[in-house]
């Protein structure tokens, strides 16, 4: 032992490890257990679980909520309102995404990790108690602007497990966000649906919507319990292992897709990565705009060409989805891609989605037990086909750039849902055959921009460089 700085240290395997460093702690054990950190894992599905259900518990039941809130003067305008506040929480965590992440490199992942789950507890729980428009938006932006966690919690993944098991982490935040998506819509409807349980005059009945968000609100605050146990990461001391250097050298040139002198570029001037954000974030925005498309199209009333459906109905077809989709991402999509490649399965997949999509008008002439078979199987193969995007995820200009897109498309999707509603008698794509028209145009876009002159592959089987 001797000190360096006025810290003590201690060797191990020839490396120096700092007894007041956190970071080094992690480090240290990781050199002395060599096995996958199954605690640690635990500990991050939890908190990515918790913070994945905000993002699509509110699409079974947006639009009964706008519509309760009495600020559509019509009904064909209530699409148009409930838009943006499905874009606020986006527009929220596009501001702040590349802040938190700075935030995390310079005092702690752990500390934007608890700052992030909290912020699912009060401000989700403020949103189901929302009697106006201002204040959706309002407790939906300020959600989205304290909830910086997706990129930390994928750095602290990485920083926990040793290099062999880091795919195994990652995946896993994959996964538990995945399954967060399926279970928030399933969360629960509006309490008026239960009487019996909820008496009129009851908080709850007061509170339609407080229910399913108090319900995800407690999932995240045991979540947030869970974050005390989680170690830190981050190296408080100046000096650091050149293994340990190389490893950041590594991880950059793994995020970025660069090699020798391109890593010191500017990422701007990196047309692979740039080209390939684009892509990401062009089928972000398709993929989100889908979603607010979908749950108001399969609310709206038969007159309007829609489903009629209840928020229940609604979330029972989205929990459907999610299930067959972790299914095709976690078994079919791997087996796929070693045949084929990634990137060819992008372009095949946009181009089966088209005609999916061109069918979703029709479906809405069916009922009964055929209505319920064909919406959730196309509904399944939909998500399906949606490319699955890993890497990009874990850059900061990605991560922004996405939220971005994602913050226009709720905003974009319900402003044209609702005007596609307003001409239903129109020769042209009437109704919502030219809003999914409109998103058949965006997968289109998406498609030629996988194409190889604009988005560069690395080898024969189309992964991205």
């Amino acid at each position: 032992m001797d000190t360096n700085g006025g810290n003590q240290t201690v060797s191990y395997n020839n490396k120096v490890y700092y007894e007041n460093c956190e970071g080094c702690k992690v480090d240290a054990r990781k050199d002395k257990h060599k096995g996958v950190p199954f605690k640690e894992l635990f500990f991050i599905w939890v908190v990515c679980l918790a913070s994945s259900l905000p993002i699509s518990c509110l699409f079974p039941f947006l639009y009964f909520m706008i519509k309760d809130f009495h600020v559509a003067k019509k009904e064909e305008d209530i699409g148009f309102y409930a838009g943006f506040v499905g874009s606020a929480y986006m527009f929220g965590r596009a501001i702040t995404s590349i802040l938190w992440g700075m935030i995390a490199d310079r005092y702690g992942r752990k500390p934007v990790i608890i700052i992030g789950t909290l912020a699912v507890v009060v401000m989700n729980a403020l949103f189901g108690l929302s009697t106006k428009f201002w204040m959706a938006i309002s407790t939906r932006f300020i959600l989205g602007l304290l909830c910086g966690l997706l990129g930390p919690i994928k750095a602290y993944a990485c920083e926990v497990c040793r290099p062999e098991h880091q795919a195994v982490g990652l995946s896993l935040i994959t996964t538990s966000w995945g399954v967060g998506l399926v279970i928030g819509p399933a969360m629960g409807g509006p309490a008026e649906k239960y009487p019996k349980l909820f008496p009129k005059g009851s908080l709850f009945a007061r509170f339609p919507y407080f229910l399913p968000c108090l319900c995800i609100s407690f999932c995240a605050g045991l979540a947030f319990m869970v974050c005390w146990w989680l170690l830190e990461t981050l190296h408080t001391h100046s000096g650091t292992n050149e293994e340990q250097d190389a490893k950041d050298r590594n991880e950059n040139l793994l995020e970025t897709g660069t090699t020798g002198s391109d890593s010191k570029r500017s990422p701007f001037k990196n047309w692979p990565l740039m080209s390939s954000i684009m892509v990401y974030s062009v089928f972000s925005l398709h993929d989100m705009a889908y979603s607010e498309i979908f749950s108001l199209w399969a609310v709206s009333p038969k007159k309007f060409g829609g489903l009629n459906f209840s928020t229940k109905n609604v979330g029972l077809v989205l929990s459907i989805t999610g299930c067959g989709l972790i299914i095709s991402q976690q078994i079919l999509y791997p087996m796929v891609e070693r045949t084929f490649g990634h990137m060819k399965i992008t372009r095949i997949a946009s181009v089966l989605t088209i005609p999916l999509l061109t069918s979703y008008p029709f479906i809405a002439k069916l009922s009964g037990l055929s209505l319920s078979l064909v919406l959730n199987c196309v509904s399944i193969l939909k998500n399906a086909f949606s490319p699955q995007h890993q890497r990009g995820a874990a850059n900061g200009i990605a991560m922004t750039s996405m939220s971005l897109f994602k913050a226009f498309s709720p905003a974009g999707g319900g402003a044209i849902f609702s005007w596609a509603l307003k001409r239903m008698d129109a020769s042209f794509l009437p109704g919502v055959h030219m809003v999914f028209f409109i998103l058949n145009v965006i997968e289109v876009i998406g498609l030629l921009l996988t194409c190889r002159a604009f988005l560069p592959l690395s080898n024969s089987k189309g992964y991205e460089t």
